[in-house]
């Protein structure tokens, strides 16, 4: 393969979207946040400048490319860097049950019907106008707060707009505003109680009554609700409070895939726009961290060399010619800073080698599939791995290890014509910092002091 553009960039680092807890931002609310999401959320079949279609999301995701960029690695990527496997987890759930429900061939298909557009426009604007209504109430009656707990909120002569005190024994609670605080009580609860029992907890807290069980799939959609979309679920979507709502009001409905039509939109949307470029940019990178900085000090180390041989040899009796040797260390240092820059060592390209992740660093010889293989399983606990084995070993090794850490060839030739193109632009910057710098080096009169 030959090499890209000159003018070829990395993809630009994408900001992870901000946190939807509540109802702190909304898609066009006219925030920087706000209009942040928005734009990941737009134009998602759109390709991503500094992404070659061989790395395209459709591509990574159906099996098409090579290590280090086959959905593994970038399930890995999403665990052990970006902490966001929910969304590529859920996503990959949902494409194999849209199939499998196209497949079904029961009869009790029919009771779960397709949850159309205008279905999901209509509950959206009855969820927005609820949380209309509670902002102006909340407004109205904004010293009631004050008297919250105490004992003149129960108090019946309090006044007009005293709160009333729900004496119904079947009504739900309402939650607590920060669910962060509640994931650990909900993690111990779902040990104790059905999928079935969290998901009517999540209907009843979103308004809506729990639906019929007879449908198709609707034990397995009760699990989807318990890992993913219920307040402290272990693998909660980065959703807002209308879109966790809505997306329940659908599910109350059918188990038809197209209930979480909206759910997958915007996951989709972060993957695809988010998620994947970031992936990309982090691949392109053959070196772990103590080795790029290595590389970097390499780099200034050759330039700052460069520059003392060539004002001892301007103040020596030498010809002018020899100056130029200088140009030596300024090419390669210019070279090698402009590649550390990227996240690239120059002698690990050489040789077109990578270093092995840290997670993969102590597995038994070829045993490298192992990694990750429990987060392809749709449902389970949280993505966490500050309890793995590899954590403990990584940290107590030192940092001369670190910098020569075991190495692997690269496998995926357009990742590997990436980094090409890369090494050339680094070369071409190289040398025209060595040209000026011998140019005006070349032009200064001898000194003759030795």
């Amino acid at each position: 393969m030959g090499l890209l553009s000159l003018t070829y960039r990395r993809p630009t680092y994408v900001e992870r979207p901000p946190s939807m807890d509540g109802d702190q931002v909304s898609i066009g609310s006219g925030s920087a946040d706000g209009d942040k999401l928005s734009s990941i959320k737009s134009s998602t079949s759109s390709t991503i400048a500094g992404i070659p279609a061989a790395l395209s999301f459709d591509r990574i995701i159906d099996g098409g490319t090579c290590p280090p960029c086959t959905t593994r690695d970038f399930m890995n990527y999403l665990i052990y860097i970006e902490r966001s496997a929910e969304n590529l987890q859920f996503f990959l759930w949902h494409r194999d049950y849209v199939q499998r429900f196209k497949e079904a061939k029961t009869s009790d298909i029919a009771l779960a019907p397709e949850w159309t557009p205008a279905m999901e426009e209509e509950t959206a604007a009855r969820i927005q106008k609820e949380h209309a209504d509670k902002i102006r109430k909340d407004i109205k009656t904004p010293a009631i707060a004050i008297f919250e707990g105490t004992d003149f909120e129960k108090t019946p002569s309090a006044s007009p707009q005293a709160v009333v005190v729900n004496k119904d024994p079947f009504s739900t609670p309402p939650g607590t505003p920060d669910q962060r605080d509640q994931s650990a009580d909900f993690a111990a609860d779902a040990k104790q109680s059905s999928y079935r029992s969290q998901a009517t907890d999540a209907f009843l807290a979103a308004g809506v009554k729990a639906p019929f069980t007879i449908q198709p799939f609707r034990h397995e959609l009760d699990r989807v609700i318990a890992t993913y979309l219920a307040p402290g679920a272990p693998r909660q979507l980065n959703l807002s409070d209308r879109e966790q709502k809505a997306a329940l009001h659908a599910l109350a409905y059918t188990t038809h895939p197209s209930a979480l039509r909206d759910v997958v939109r915007t996951v989709e949307a972060t993957l695809r726009r988010q998620a994947h470029p970031n992936f990309i940019r982090w691949s392109i990178c053959n070196g772990n961290p103590p080795r790029v900085l290595f590389a970097r000090v390499l780099g200034a180390g050759l330039i700052v060399a460069g520059l003392v041989a060539a004002v001892l040899l301007t103040l020596s009796s030498r010809a002018r010619g020899w100056r130029a040797l200088a140009a030596l260390g300024w090419v390669l240092g210019t070279a090698t800073l402009v590649a550390a820059w990227k996240g690239m060592c120059v002698v690990l390209h050489g040789m077109h080698h990578r270093h092995v992740r840290p997670w993969e660093l102590f597995l038994a010889e070829g045993a490298e599939e192992e990694v990750g293989k429990g987060s392809f399983e749709s449902f389970g606990s949280a993505n966490s791995y500050e309890e793995e084995p590899w954590v403990v070993k990584y940290e107590k090794r030192n940092v001369v290890r670190k910098v020569f850490d075991r190495e692997v060839w690269i496998k995926e030739p357009a990742l590997r014509q990436i980094q090409d193109t890369i090494f050339v632009q680094a070369l071409l910057c190289g040398a025209v910092v060595g040209g000026v710098l011998v140019a005006v080096f070349v032009s200064v009169p001898r000194g003759g002091y030795f």
